[in-house]
């Protein structure tokens, strides 16, 4: 068979994985979660509708058209016959409501804050959106490292593989030795085979929020401390707390335009009424004013009711404000405890793992260490250096959280 044949398809191939491939680094990735997502473009919607509908909140109800006649007798000589008595006339007319300057207030007050609460909501979404795609691109960065270190690990492994065999064939080596050393491999293979899956995850997570089918995650990993001074004094600028205020906002107004239903409304009306030319035509010119009346039986329990729940939304919004500290501080105590899980051992269980297989390493070369052990040496320093490798990630992981949920990297 010729080689040529079946390598221009394969280098085609690989041509095209690289032209699908698309580096992206974590700032960018913020950058795009940002622009051109779907809910961030119905939250933006929902936006301009509450203001559209805001500018309209507090004008007066559309004019009412009346039309008819007017004293038409049914009975007697005249009956049905509209030009034959002075009362009688052909009217058309047209009214005004006019609702008291409270009420249009409290309309408008109430319209303003569902723009306020669609904000808030709009701020949630861009939130939740930034932490999760920043956390699927730092997984996709660490799995991308973590699955060449494994490599490269299983590689120098495979070197000692020759050797075992030749020490077995010369009967230095007992035959069980080299299945220790596959065993010692499989644990690798096994470790790739996890990290694989991991960036396969972290990639589909990721590809939700930028373009392009097979992102690689370029450049450096976001910082890994926070300054938990300066993200406890922005708390208060949260959005889920922006989205109580509005809500507390939204009740007030509520209450004001219950209250505002215990004072009178007006209206206006004019209408001409056409009569018997011997009579001639009339214009009446009319003004009502609603009575609040009975108002223990209508008004004042939709006073107490809204007021109610005004109160219900000043609690809620303090309940939500412990809330946000509370999981602030737990968010604060899991990146404390992962970052010094991390130095812990980057600092110290890393220079033991190295000076042990250094070790083994030399004993092995001065004929006083089995192979075996100096595979179970590099073993353990590959598989040390993984997890240091996942317990930088969780770190990197919880600091890119508190800053996008509570910080600076917030929209």
């Amino acid at each position: 068979m010729n080689w040529r044949i079946g390598w221009v398809p394969f280098s085609a191939l690989l041509v095209a994985q690289a032209a699908q491939a698309q580096s992206v680094g974590y700032e960018e990735t913020l950058a795009a979660a940002r622009a051109e997502q779907p809910m961030l473009e119905a939250g933006a919607l929902r936006v301009q509708a509450r203001r559209d509908a805001a500018d309209a909140a507090d004008e007066l109800p559309d004019p009412r058209v009346r039309a008819g006649v007017m004293n038409l007798p049914v009975t007697g000589p005249a009956a049905f016959n509209p030009y034959a008595q002075l009362p009688t006339q052909l009217a058309v007319g047209i009214e005004q409501e006019i609702p008291n300057l409270a009420r249009r207030r409290a309309r408008y007050g109430l319209a303003g804050s569902e723009i306020g609460i669609a904000e808030a909501r709009l701020g949630l979404s861009e939130r939740s959106i930034l932490a999760e795609a920043g956390t699927a691109w730092i997984g996709l960065y660490y799995a991308q490292q973590r699955l060449a270190l494994a490599r490269d690990s299983l590689d120098s492994l495979r070197d000692f593989v020759p050797v075992a065999v030749s020490a077995v064939a010369s009967g230095s080596a007992r035959p069980a030795e080299s299945l220790a050393i596959r065993r010692e491999l499989l644990e690798i293979e096994d470790a790739i085979t996890r990290i694989e899956a991991a960036r396969a995850a972290a990639r589909a997570r990721l590809q939700r929020y930028i373009a392009g089918s097979e992102p690689v995650a370029a450049g450096g990993a976001p910082q890994v401390t926070v300054d938990p001074e300066e993200l406890r004094f922005a708390l208060e600028a949260n959005p889920e707390l922006r989205l109580a205020d509005a809500e507390q906002r939204r009740a007030e107004a509520a209450a004001d335009l219950a209250r505002a239903e215990k004072r009178p409304d007006f209206g206006v009306s004019v209408t001409y009424g056409h009569r018997n030319p011997d009579f001639g035509s009339v214009i009446s010119v009319m003004g009502s004013v609603t009575l609040p009346i009975f108002t223990d039986r209508r008004q004042n329990p939709r006073i107490a009711a809204a007021e109610a729940d005004a109160a219900a939304a000043s609690a809620e919004r303090v309940d939500r404000l412990r809330a946000i500290r509370a999981r602030f501080e737990t968010d604060l105590a899991e990146w404390r405890s992962a970052l010094q899980q991390w130095e812990r051992a980057r600092d110290q269980l890393l220079p033991l793992a190295r000076d042990r297989a250094d070790l083994e390493t030399a004993s092995f070369a001065a004929g006083r260490a089995d192979l075996v052990e100096v595979i179970a040496a590099k073993s353990a320093l590959a598989l040390l250096e993984l997890e240091i490798l996942e317990r930088e990630q969780m770190a990197v992981e919880a600091a890119a959280t508190l800053r996008l949920t509570y910080g600076e990297d917030r929209p």
